[in-house]
């Protein structure tokens, strides 16, 4: 199994994302919009149909499951397998304390994909030994950084190359 661990704010949009009681969450930054990187992660996972999606991102805390799973293209909700925060053993208090390269490594540790990398915009607390599976995205462009999707095009042709040798 291949695993690309997402996040939402700062990859697939500005990460100056504000959370508020009587607004909701909203980009902060003007001109903005929610999701407006998702169509060049589309284009990016086409090819490799069996590349899954493991939430890792803090609207799965905040809107659920579901609703965060909704808000992605139907191709990349056919991928969605999970979510770091959805397993009976987490306790929720501790969890949310947790660097979320922390979070991450458990939820690989549960699941042991031969492949997985995380596009995130934080790096904080990433365990030093997997910092080669974080490609880090800035919070200002997210994908839309012409030097991160080259990141991700290599990763992926080297996961797909990988499987490919194995099986040989």
């Amino acid at each position: 199994m291949k695993i690309l661990y997402l996040d939402y704010d700062g990859v697939l949009h500005d990460g100056n994302v504000l959370r508020n009681r009587t607004r909701g969450m909203y980009i902060a930054t003007p001109g903005r919009e929610f999701l407006e990187w998702m169509p060049l992660l589309n284009e990016l996972l086409t090819p490799y149909p069996d590349l899954k999606i493991v939430l890792s991102t803090t609207w799965v805390r905040e809107l659920g499951f579901d609703r965060a799973k909704s808000e992605l293209s139907l191709a990349l909700r056919e991928r969605v397998i999970g979510s770091t925060f959805l397993h009976p053993k987490i306790v929720k208090t501790e969890f949310d304390v947790l660097p979320r390269g922390v979070q991450i490594l458990g939820d690989v540790m549960r699941r042991q994909p031969a492949h997985w990398f995380a596009l995130d915009d934080d790096a904080f607390g990433w365990p030093a030994k997997y910092q080669d599976h974080l490609i880090e995205t800035t919070s200002v462009q997210g994908l839309s950084d012409p030097a991160v999707r080259e990141r991700i095009r290599a990763r992926l042709v080297a996961m797909h190359a990988a499987d490919e040798a194995a099986s040989s």
